[in-house]
């Protein structure tokens, strides 16, 4: 089960449209409860840019499953940690860095994989076009041809 406690399927009832774990659905009161935080605290690392939920037409603001894991995150190197906000900001941020460095990885090997298969399949047509009734001849020792051609006007 994703967090939010929606299944692989999602929810829509049919309507063309999926909640996942990044889909923002809860106000600002149920992410608190949720997180185990006060809304203003909420509030107030919305303000940092530690926590940046979606919002509504209205400016309301909307959480998603992953905004509560990263609430949570925030709160256990606060508290466990004992990390301040600022250097919690640098860590989420070098976070989001890695993992996007972690993604173009894949898309470059991905694009390498594809480079790779197409060289393949070219390298392939070329062999095939090969002229098959061709024979390569490899020259050995002792079997070279000799051409014999008698000088004219020689008289014996």
């Amino acid at each position: 089960m994703r967090p939010g406690g929606f299944g692989g399927g999602g929810v829509g009832g049919g309507h063309g449209f999926e909640i996942d774990e990044t889909s923002p659905v809860y106000v600002i009161s149920v992410a608190a409860q949720l997180s185990g935080l006060h809304p203003q605290t909420l509030r107030q690392y919305d303000r940092l840019g530690l926590v940046s939920p979606d919002r509504t037409a209205g400016r309301g603001r909307r959480y998603s499953a992953r905004d509560i894991v990263q609430l949570r995150e925030v709160q256990r190197l606060s508290q466990e940690a004992g990390i301040n906000l600022a250097g919690i900001k640098r860590i989420l941020e070098l976070e989001n860095q890695v993992l996007a460095l972690r993604m173009r990885v894949a898309e470059m090997e991905h694009a390498l994989h594809e480079a790779t298969d197409a060289s393949a399949r070219r390298e392939a047509a070329v062999h095939a076009s090969y002229r098959r009734d061709l024979v390569p001849v490899r020259p050995q020792a002792g079997t070279a041809l000799v051409v014999w051609k008698p000088r004219r006007g020689r008289s014996d």
